[in-house]
């Protein structure tokens, strides 16, 4: 019981886990094949292929994918070299500098690429002004930079690679190449180079995924050769279609096939040296019968099952038109808009037959205001504040004899007693 719930455990945290990791190339891949304008999923629309041609008609990705392409070659002739010899200097340095001389090494993997970028940029920079070189120079040019600048991390994960392959390699071949004569440079390149090929392969194709994807150091030092990371981020800035989906989907579909078929070949050769190795001596004699290139290779049955699929896709897509469809879905679109319009319209001359019934009745129940002799101002200008009683506004005004100033020019005030 406990065994079934743990199998089970571990199959739905698998399920969940690939679910979650692939789960968003596979929406997005979907999305290439809708003929919404902006990439969705849903609601679907029209099953369509022209996202595909507007993206061989995009100038700017198809450039992006050209120097993304030129600077990888770059970088994996670059880092595959420095890895090499870094993992030969590794197994020949004296064993107490090896740790010192391994943190160093791998220190630009523990860099961020920012700042790879800004010092790779800063620094041939000055070395361009130094030479007394111009703004057009190879030392400023954009592929030239971003070599530098991606081969100085990319070289650390390529001599990892090469340093496990390295470990395994018996190093009394070598001593007995040169005790037969053999200078260093034979030995290296007819016994220790052909041990090294399967590993310089896997780091070359990791360091050119690597450059492929790169963005954070890139985007310092591409100059005037964007990548084609660069020119999707430019393109998600201001707003993406559903051909970013088509590139996605067909970088998505390269890379399955390309797993697909390196594991039909490691299955080849498992199933080949299988075969040699139970063959009997009558067939050691003789002629072995290896099995056939689909014999027990799952692997290879997909592979095949994947090309006749993309064939058929291909040969769909340029018998099939969608533009009946397309033309549906826009007349439905405008259906819905009309029918949108006619319902805010009737809101509209609701709320103002409701508006108007309300002031209608507040009009009927609002009694007429009284006059008033308030003029405001504190009834200072009112007509009667600067009268008083009708007596009073009669009576003549009495003549004063205080001439001001406390009295004392009041003609009164001069005379004395008699």
């Amino acid at each position: 019981m406990n065994l079934s719930f743990l199998r089970v455990s571990i199959w739905v945290y698998l399920a969940i886990f690939f679910l979650y990791l692939l789960g968003p190339l596979v929406i997005m891949s979907v999305t290439a094949f809708n003929s919404s304008a902006f990439p969705r999923m849903t609601p679907w629309e029209c099953l369509t292929f022209q996202w595909f041609g507007e993206l061989f008609q995009d100038q700017r990705i198809l450039n992006g994918i050209k120097n993304s392409l030129i600077i990888g070659a770059g970088t994996v002739v670059l880092s595959v070299a420095m890895g090499l010899a870094g993992a030969l200097m590794l197994t020949q340095i004296w064993p107490k500098l090896r740790a010192t001389y391994y943190t160093i090494i791998i220190a630009p993997i523990l860099i961020p690429g920012v700042v790879l970028g800004i010092s790779t940029l800063v620094f041939w920079d000055r070395i361009n002004r130094m030479l007394g070189l111009g703004a057009d120079s190879v030392l400023s040019n954009g592929i030239f930079l971003t070599v530098i600048g991606q081969s100085t991390f990319i070289a650390s994960y390529c001599m990892l690679v090469l340093v496990a392959r390295l470990q395994r390699y018996d190093v009394a071949l070598t001593e007995a190449a040169l005790d037969l004569g053999a200078t260093h440079a034979q030995a290296f390149r007819k016994i220790l180079l052909p041990f090294m090929r399967p590993a310089i392969a896997s780091a070359a194709v990791l360091a050119f995924l690597a450059s492929f994807e790169n963005y954070n150091t890139t985007t310092f030092t591409f100059g005037e050769y964007p990548t084609l990371t660069i020119e999707l981020a430019q393109k998600v800035r201001y707003g993406i279609t559903p051909s970013i989906s088509a590139l996605a989907f067909i970088i998505v579909a390269l890379t399955v096939f390309f797993a697909l078929l390196n594991e039909a070949k490691l299955k080849r050769q498992e199933l080949v040296a299988a075969a040699r190795k139970n063959a009997t001596v009558e067939e050691l004699a003789g002629k072995i019968k290896l099995p056939s290139f689909f014999a027990g290779n799952v692997a290879a049955m997909l592979v095949v099952i994947f090309a006749a699929a993309t064939i058929t896709v291909v040969g769909t897509a340029t018998a099939y038109s969608p533009d009946q469809c397309i033309a549906n879905v826009k007349e439905q679109k405008q259906l819905e808009a009309d029918q949108r319009i006619q319902e805010l319209r009737k809101q509209r001359e609701e709320r103002r037959k409701q508006r108007e019934a309300d002031e209608a009745e507040q009009g009927e129940t609002q009694s007429a205001p009284k006059p008033s002799n308030n003029s405001g101002f504190g009834n200072v200008f009112a007509p009667n504040a600067l009268s008083g009683d009708e007596d009073e506004s009669n009576a003549e005004p009495q003549p004063s004899t205080n001439g001001g100033f406390g009295g004392a020019f009041d003609p009164n005030s001069l005379k004395t007693d008699e």
